[in-house]
């Protein structure tokens, strides 16, 4: 495809009065429907001579969610608590629910989703066109966690087929501390992860009570390289250069790095990389060609 962006789960139905009783209860009536139709041996559970419920019992999932299980049945009982997005993230998971189950859970909870899989509203169609019209030159549109939100064909392939990657995995820094090829694409990787860390410590500093962040520092902590590089308290703000990549496709590259702000404070930004030298601009020329952009000028 030519440009590719964050598409996933349907457009989440709209949520009753916040806080309301109905709205609890469809949220208790949902959970019950959700977990009902798991059966043990889905969630990885023995199923033993004396099970009556049909699916998961209650005690089951507050397990597999690892929450409280009074706080639980609490929730399948329409009870009016407060559920935060950290505990409604463990129970889509538990509940193994779909992205659009998932989208509605967050609707009757009344949370925002720490990780959506959903059209990203900020890029707009002006934007994808420029992305479009900059190749054979990469480009993406990232927010300041790193997410990956629209990118051209050439970004697509540059360090892997990002293409065939769940939405969640479409993040810079999740993907050179867990993915093999983006990892091996970086010529300078341990420079590259430890200066990309250090502007996520200095931009986390304005969303440290926000989910997403918090969601995403969560599994990026997953990795001991990347637990030992945070620790260091590293902080630095982001600048443009030179940086070097190696195609599986084309080979070396030199690109200059180059990001342009989508306003007054460091958020939204649109990448982009043009050639440091005529034996990169050849190579980028082949590998737009390569996926799909024609033959070379």
């Amino acid at each position: 495809m030519s440009l590719t962006s964050t598409a996933g789960a349907a457009p989440a139905p709209s949520a009753p009065p916040a806080g309301s009783e109905t709205r609890r209860r469809e949220l208790a009536a949902f959970l019950r429907s959700r977990r009902e139709r798991i059966a043990p041996e889905q969630a990885g559970l023995v199923r033993g001579p004396r099970r009556r419920t049909p699916g998961l019992r209650r005690e089951e999932v507050a397990d597999l969610a690892a929450v409280g299980v009074t706080w639980y049945t609490w929730l399948e009982q329409a009870r009016d608590i407060h559920v935060s997005a950290q505990v409604l993230d463990a129970i889509a998971r538990a509940l193994q629910l779909d992205p659009n189950e998932r989208a509605h859970l967050f609707v009757l909870g009344g949370a925002a989703d720490p990780a959506p899989g959903k059209d990203c509203t900020g890029v707009t169609e002006g934007v994808r066109a420029m992305l479009r019209q900059l190749e054979p030159f990469p480009a993406s549109v990232q927010n300041a966690r790193y997410d990956i939100l629209a990118y051209n064909r050439t970004y697509g392939q540059l360090l892997c087929d990002l293409d065939a990657l769940p939405y969640e995995e479409r993040n810079c820094m999740w993907l050179a501390f867990n993915n093999a090829e983006w990892a091996a694409a970086l010529v300078d990787r341990d420079e590259a992860v430890r200066a990309m860390a250090a502007k996520f410590r200095a931009a986390m500093a304005e969303h440290i009570a926000e989910p997403a962040w918090k969601h995403l520092l969560g599994r990026l902590k997953q990795s001991a390289e990347f637990r030992e590089i945070w620790e260091r308290h590293e902080v630095l703000q982001a600048g443009n250069r030179t940086k070097r990549f190696r195609s599986r496709r084309v080979g070396l590259l030199h690109l200059e790095h180059t990001a342009l702000w989508a306003g007054p404070r460091a958020g939204t930004r649109m990448i982009t990389y043009v050639p440091a030298d005529p034996e990169s601009a050849e190579r980028l020329h082949r590998l737009h060609a390569l996926v799909g952009g024609g033959a070379a000028d």
